[in-house]
């Protein structure tokens, strides 16, 4: 046995690291930030799925013989097993200091990084591409990001940046995102927008138009600029990690609190160990047993490496196929297949090309890097990908132990339950035998995911057929499948029945009825989706149907006795999943001719702490070095949705290693009661609301400790029913107490004119806000009942206020800073105070610092979201389509406190016309209280609800009267100075400019011909397009925060400390600020800095949203700067030709005051209900989109094949950043109406509480084809410099990619002669457009009868 002192010796960043304590339990990424200060690797989730954590780790492989590099998820990399390792962090590649590597560089000058929280992920994802491809190609490029989520920027300006590296990344070297490039004329970019000519040039076609008065530019950055990448200037894989390998390895122990961790060396110490430690987990890439131990709260007192075993690392080519040791990876068996697949004959590595479409699709390329083929069949998972890929094409595993080894074949029989295979105690997976092909036999393998990329299956599956000789009648046939059961599972019966079948038609009808009847799942089973589920397994089988004919037919040259063609309008059905890499064209106007070249304003300027971001050097709230004597605080939340609460036992909690004290209601100095509206607690006293309602938080010196302390702290409840749907509320009457209600003009007289009536409803489902950094506070108590907190929050006068009541003192003594946050998006308005009022009352208990930083699970579980709405809608009009009438109620799901949910129903009240004059409109909103976590403020706020309800009636219109969306939609569009519903006069009116524009842009009427063309080509593959308007209003719905306060500073050496009331949290508002003072003050932007924002510089700040920062905090500074200018007039025109820093210099000798405050409100607003009168906005934004998508009818896989967007942002403060609010906020959107699921169980138990499960969209979610320009000439009045704001605006225009997808269902709804509306409910996820798509699949599998079961999952 090895010493019980082993030392860890690894590398990172060139420097040598030797640790003699090491804890098996501590990750890699925990290590690195807490032990060696390296706080660039940010914690995004913790389970390896958002890559914000990736590092490149390289080491020499003894059984390649090579050096190799690959990126790794630190949160999931155990310290162990970095033993003779390097490791690269963002922080060890370049620095603003010294210089930055040109990934670093080109991701922050193309506008790649907002709040900038990922951005050390992507750029550490992408340098390790580099380091093994210099020259990647695009398609490498997007398949590198597979593992990496962003938030902000919707993905575009980080490929675009990037796009410099490839080699292929465009034709002619030209511009790649001007329209001058020579690929603007492939068959697929139909629109040709311009003449090829220079695109910013004056000889471009598109300056011709009339009122085109300015150029328009294509140009957010120069890649002239970019420093070349240099391959020979990388750091050096470390000289003694060479030497290291001629040396023979011994095994390995390493002891921790809990946990023991044995490397050996040899196959015989292997054997030996796991005969000693039977129950002992075999650990290669941690991908697994990491997620078990934080999320799962399992223990695994002795762990196992295998990675040294040389017979658990080989790669032999037997006779029979290729044989995998149990320890490679997936991207070495990967790559090993590919080579494979590249040198035999087709026939023999069908296969193989199955398992290699499976892996392409396999979690990200991180996890793909470290988890091993063998992992991936013990763990066992009913949904894996690959076990039903070995077991159809009868893979061979090799077992050995102490008692010798045998050879089993993966059958029917491997899986004995759920997680549980043959395998004896002792036994161990040496290797896995992957077969050839033979002649005549067909192999397929599909999945179907809620997210193409890096996904869980929802149904996986292997299929083969081996035919009898010359024929076409089946000898042997496996079909397998995962995500049907507990287990990996062979449709064993249906299999039987086909033996000696031919492979025609009535196979096909006969199979399907079989596979039905055998697959069938009970409508309560684990997972949900179950008539999508069903569907799936019919469907995967007439694809491999499909294929199979036509690979028949094709091999058999035509001899067309033997094989039925596949029917040209099927064979779309046979195709891979496939997308081009991303084009785009952003256009933007230029400043106008004769603009300083100081002044910033209008021009693309960079985010002024992009460098810092994509340097790791930029500070977030957790990255504040950890204080002297701190304590770490984990919350004890409910598990219970409504229940009184009986008793609170720590006694287990207190015996933990650190522990120090558990906090709750009974430590609060002050008042308990909190919450926007006096209406939630700080801790829970006698009764507990909703799953996650904080009930008191354990304290202890660590994470680690503190985590496994509140784990252990003991809850008894009694239980109360809860309300967790609206449709329960509805019926139990649970409203809060505020129905609102708009009326105008006689509903009732608007239906008697009426030609046609439709009535139907919509439900919207939530949305999780998915900000990359978590919610986090440090709070650090001082003298006299000052608290200073470090907060990542939107609102820093709320929670200095809640924090100075729940301790009892005035709000002078609270002060709140906050940096930069890692991305809000509303979640951070409000609900930021559950936890910081939490943290503050625990640090003054303890008298000591104490920080928290919610885990991914927790944020999730705790926060709130977006609220899901149910619309109901009756609406008339007349046959060609104009709107008479519209009476609609709206009902959201509140949570268990009232928050903003009031505010939120107020908007989508305003916004229930989108941009249509409807004569007689009633709306009416009701707000249900239920037992959920309260939901609260998310970008749109209520207005891309309001705006989808009067979407889907519309589009109910369009098919009543069987007229075109576009005509109907375009026919009832509001007119410049139309009045709104709520009487405000519509000014400036711009949104048929954006829809004629965009209509143009988009090549609408010749692209929706092509459509027509394709889906009467194609029966299994269905597009459609959809073009939708926006209308957004811009302005607090409250009165009195539209108000705004600003500080400037001017220092003697002529630099200028800006303050606002506005916070940083990726939307740039701290880069608007500093081109607005440099403006008016004159001065270059250089000389301006903002440090950060607080209650002790700006007080009383409205808090960081509803889109008006820029506006009213850019309006402050103004007036702060106009101040300090009027100041020093006297001093200016006594010396006219002096510098700024001679007049700053000679004020300050004349003693003139170089401070200033600055304050704004915006004028006139307000608005009655009783009356329905006055003014809620101060203007509103436009827009218009028009997006087209692809649908696979069988899977209900959809792909974005293109989006134009024409937004009207007025004149643009910073082109760069509003293009890149657009396009986030459109990706957002995706996410919203065609991806992300928050799922419940009837108990009202969120099972969504990490990537894992709840998807937002990735890098290969964007449309194709992504088209956005910025309106010209249409400056605004009402704001700052004549801007608009842009953060919510554009939200909304992703509903076209919803309604896309839904005329695309029209398509495939029509071949089964189904012509009236339909409803389709948002989000459009693969389960709902696959249902829809109603065919003879779908008939085969009836839905249970609702109320006769209990679901998995409700739709709250």
């Amino acid at each position: 046995m090895a010493s019980e002192k082993d030392e860890l010796v690894f590398f990172v960043n060139g420097k040598k690291v030797v640790e003699k304590n090491v804890d098996p339990e501590t990750s890699l990424l925990t290590y690195l930030r807490r032990k060696l200060g390296l706080c660039g690797t940010k914690l995004g989730c913790g389970e390896g799925g958002c890559g914000a954590c990736t590092v490149m780790i390289s080491k020499f492989d003894n059984f390649q013989k090579k050096i190799i590099h690959y990126s790794a998820n630190a949160c999931l990399f155990p310290i162990c097993a970095l033993h003779h390792v390097a490791v690269t962090t963002i922080e060890g590649i370049g620095s603003t200091k010294t210089r930055l590597h040109p990934v670093q560089e080109r991701i922050a000058k193309s506008h790649g990084s907002q709040c900038g929280f990922c951005t050390p992920g992507i750029v550490m994802s992408m340098y390790t591409l580099l380091r093994n491809h210099p020259e990647p190609k695009m398609e490498e490029i997007e398949d590198a990001f597979q593992g990496n989520l962003c938030r902000c920027t919707g993905y575009r300006p980080i490929l675009e940046g990037y796009r410099t590296f490839a080699r292929d990344r465009g034709c002619c070297g030209g511009k790649v995102n001007g329209l001058g490039c020579c690929m603007t004329g492939k068959e697929n970019n139909v629109d040709q927008k311009c003449c090829g000519g220079k695109a910013n040039g004056s000889g471009c076609c598109m300056n011709e138009k009339e009122y085109n008065t300015a150029l328009i530019s294509t140009t957010l950055f120069n890649p002239s600029e970019f420093i070349p990448l240099d391959a020979t200037q990388e750091p050096i894989f470390p000289p003694e990690l060479l030497t290291h390998n001629n040396q023979p390895r011994k095994q390995l122990c390493f002891k921790g609190e809990r946990v023991a961790w044995f490397q050996p060396s040899t196959l015989k110490e292997l054997v030996a160990l796991k005969a000693q430690y039977p129950s002992a987990k075999l650990v290669v890439g941690n991908t697994e047993v990491g997620i078990e131990m934080r999320l799962k709260n399992m223990l695994y007192p002795v762990i196992i490496a295998p990675a040294w075993i040389p017979e658990m690392n080989s790669v032999q080519h037997t006779e029979e196929g290729i044989r995998f040791g149990a320890s490679c990876t997936l991207s070495h068996t990967e790559e090993v297949l590919r080579k494979a697949v590249a040198q035999l004959p087709p026939y023999k590595s069908e296969v193989f090309h199955a398992v290699l479409e499976q892996l392409r699709w396999f979690a990200g390329p991180q996890i793909r890097n470290v988890a091993a083929l063998g992992g991936n069949i013990m763990t066992a998972s009913p949904i894996s990908d690959l076990n039903p890929v070995l077991m159809a094409s009868g893979s061979k595993l090799t077992l050995v132990s102490n008692e010798g080894s045998r050879t089993i074949k993966m059958d029917e029989n491997f899986f004995t339950g759920y997680r549980k295979t043959v395998l004896k105690p002792q036994e161990i997976l040496l290797s896995v035998e992957i077969p050839y092909s033979r002649k005549d036999e067909y192999f397929s393998a599909f999945k179907q995911a809620s997210r193409r990329e890096d996904d869980i299956a929802i149904v996986t599956c292997g299929m083969r057929v081996l035919f009898q000789e010359g024929t076409n009648r089946i000898q042997e046939i496996k079909l397998s499948y995962g995500g049907m059961a507990p287990t990996t599972v062979l449709a064993g019966k249906t299999c039987q029945g086909l033996i000696g079948r031919e492979w025609e038609e009535k196979l096909l009808q006969e199979a399907c009825r079989m596979l039905a009847s055998e697959m069938d799942l009970p409508p309560s089973v684990p997972g949900g989706m179950v008539d999508f589920r069903r569907t799936l397994v019919l469907s995967f089988f007439f694809k491999f149907y499909l294929t199979v004919l036509q690979k028949r037919s094709l091999q058999l040259n035509g001899n067309n006795n033997l094989c039925d063609e596949v029917p040209s309008r099927y064979a779309s059905a046979t195709e891979l999943f496939h997308k081009d890499p991303v084009n785009n064209v952003q256009l933007f106007q230029e400043v106008p001719a004769g603009q300083s070249i100081e002044d910033m304003v209008g021009r693309p300027l960079v985010h002024l702490s992009a460098a810092k971001q994509a340097s790791g050097e930029a500070i977030y709230c957790d990255d504040i070095p950890r204080y002297e004597n701190e304590l770490y605080l984990t919350l004890v939340t409910s598990t219970k949705a409504h229940a009184k609460l009986i008793s609170v036992d720590t006694t287990e909690a207190q015996n933990v290693p650190g522990f120090v004290c558990f906090v709750s209601v009974d430590d609060i100095p002050g008042s308990n009661t909190t919450g926007i509206n006096n209406d939630e607690t700080v801790f829970a006293k006698d009764t507990v609301t909703c799953v996650g309602h904080i009930i008191g938080g354990v304290l202890a010196d660590t994470q680690e400790h503190s985590r496994r302390a509140a784990r252990a702290v003991k809850i008894t409840y009694e239980d109360l029913v809860p309300i967790v749907t609206i449709q329960e509320a509805i019926e139990k009457k649970s409203f809060f107490k505020l129905i609102r209600k708009i009326e105008k003009g006689s509903v009732k007289k608007g239906f008697e004119e009426a030609d046609h009536i439709v009535d139907g409803e919509i439900y919207i489902g939530g949305q999780e806000h998915f900000y990359l950094e978590t919610h986090c506070t440090i709070a650090v108590p001082k003298e006299d009942g000052e608290m200073e907190l470090f907060v990542s929050t939107q609102n820093l006068t709320k929670t200095q206020e809640f924090v100075a009541n729940a301790l009892g003192v005035p709000s002078n003594r609270i002060v709140v800073r906050v940096k930069r946050m890692g991305g809000g998006f509303g979640g951070k308005e409000t609900r930021n105070t559950i936890l910081s009022t939490a943290v503050a009352v625990a640090a003054a208990k303890t008298g000591h610092p104490v920080r928290c930083m919610l885990d991914r699970d927790e944020d999730m579980l705790i926060s709130g979201g977006r609220h899901p709405f149910l619309g109901q809608y009756k609406v008339g009009f007349k046959k060609n389509g104009r709107i008479t009438s519209l009476d609609v109620v709206y009902y959201s799901n509140g949570g268990n406190c009232a928050d903003l949910s009031h505010g939120v129903m107020d908007r989508a009240l305003f916004h229930m016309d989108n941009s249509y004059n409807i004569p007689n409109i009633r709306g009416i909103g009701k707000v249900c209280k239920t037992n959920l976590s309260s939901n609260t403020a998310f970008r749109g706020f209520g207005g891309p609800q309001g705006m989808m309800v009067a979407e889907c009636w519309m589009s109910d219109i369009a098919l009543k009267c069987g007229l075109p969306a576009e005509e109907v939609r375009k026919l009832n569009l509001y007119n410049e100075g139309d009045l709104t519903h709520f009487n405000q006069k519509l000014e400036g009116f711009t949104v048929r400019r954006c829809w004629e524009e965009c209509l143009v842009n988009s090549d609408y009427h010749s692209r929706r011909k092509l459509i027509d063309e394709f889906n009467q080509q194609n029966r299994w593959k269905k597009r459609g397009m959809a073009i939708i308007p926006t209308k957004f209003g811009i302005s607090f719905t409250v009165p009195f925060l539209n108000q705004a306060g600003a500080l400037v500073h001017v220092y003697t050496d002529g630099s200028v400390l800006l303050t606002h009331g506005g916070t940083e949290m990726g939307q740039g508002l701290h880069t608007k600020m500093i081109q607005v003072a440099s403006r008016t003050l004159g001065i270059p932007t250089s000389k301006i800095y903002i440090s950060e924002t607080s209650t002790n510089t700006v007080p009383n700040t409205s808090p960081t949203a509803a889109s008006v920062s820029a506006d009213i905090n850019g309006m402050a500074v103004l007036n702060a700067c106009e101040t300090i200018l009027k100041r020093l007039e006297p001093i200016k025109s006594a010396k006219p030709k002096g510098s700024w820093e001679d007049w700053v210099s000679a004020a300050y000798c004349n003693c003139v005051s170089l401070s200033a405050t600055g304050f704004y409100r915006i004028p006139d607003l307000g608005y009655d209900y009783e009356k329905n009168e006055g003014k809620p906005f101060c203007y509103f934004s436009y827009g218009a989109a028009c997006s087209e998508v692809e649908i696979d009818c069988l899977t209900g896989d959809h792909k974005n094949l293109r989006t134009d967007i024409v937004m009207d942002v007025g004149t643009s403060l910073n082109p760069a950043i509003d293009i890149g609010q657009i396009e986030g906020a459109f990706v957002q959107g995706i996410g919203l109406f065609t991806l992300e699921e928050l799922r419940y169980s009837p108990e009202g138990n969120l099972y969504t509480r990490g990537p894992g499960m709840y998807k937002i969209p990735a890098f290969g979610d964007i449309p194709t084809e992504f088209h956005v320009s910025l309106l010209r000439d249409c400056p605004n009045s009402k704001a700052i410099y004549s801007s608009k704001a842009v953060g919510e605006p554009p939200l909304f225009l992703s509903a076209s990619v919803f309604y896309a997808i839904k005329d695309a269902i029209v398509s495939a709804r029509a071949e089964s002669g189904l012509k009236e509306p339909f409803r389709l409910d948002s989000p459009a996820t693969p389960e709902r457009i696959r249902n829809a798509c109603v065919d003879s699949f779908t008939k085969l599998c009836p839905s249970a009868e609702p109320g006769t079961f209990k679901p998995w999952s409700v739709r709250v």
